[in-house]
């Protein structure tokens, strides 16, 4: 890797995103890496290593890879962090980044074309709220203008799954 690689300013720009305050306090114990469960079963998943990617700039390297939706956001690695990095949080500023430049996998795209149709990640139907209705509770409701706002769609537009994010 040359010095003129990276991209200087991503470390920046992932920090002041919510959740990326931590990046910059990292010094690379690994303790995250040692208590990662997914690094357990997936020797290329390592906390360490995206962290120190991005404090180096390497932003289409960290924002392209598919290891970064890989986290299953246990926190184990916020547990045993001395320097409080919190690297679910900052990953969640990553993904952020890297949905907003197009790097998103097919699976986050789906997700977000569902919050925008109805709300919430699984439909539910009549059925569920008549089942609900026997046991007492009140029906589920769907509400897909905030998730529609939080995703920059009018309500008027339907996501058709080429226009939404």
């Amino acid at each position: 890797m040359k010095i003129n690689d990276g991209d200087p300013g991503f470390k920046h720009e992932v920090a002041a995103q919510p959740g990326g305050e931590g990046l910059k306090v990292c010094f690379g114990c690994a303790a995250c890496t040692a208590r990662c469960t997914v690094g357990q079963h997936m020797p290329e998943y390592d906390p360490r290593r995206i962290i120190r990617l991005t404090l180096l700039g390497r932003r289409q390297e960290v924002l392209a890879s598919p290891l970064i939706w890989r986290c299953s956001t246990c926190y184990s690695c916020s547990e045993v962090c001395p320097q409080e990095v919190r690297f679910t949080d900052v990953l969640t500023a990553i993904k952020n980044l890297a949905a907003r430049e197009g790097c998103a996998p097919p699976s986050a795209r789906v997700s977000a074309q569902l919050l925008a149709k109805q709300g919430r990640l699984l439909e539910v139907s009549e059925f569920e709220n008549e089942k609900r209705a026997d046991l007492g509770l009140p029906p589920v409701e769907q509400h897909p203008q905030d998730f529609q706002s939080i995703l920059g769609i009018t309500p008027e537009a339907e996501p058709d799954g080429e226009d939404a994010p």
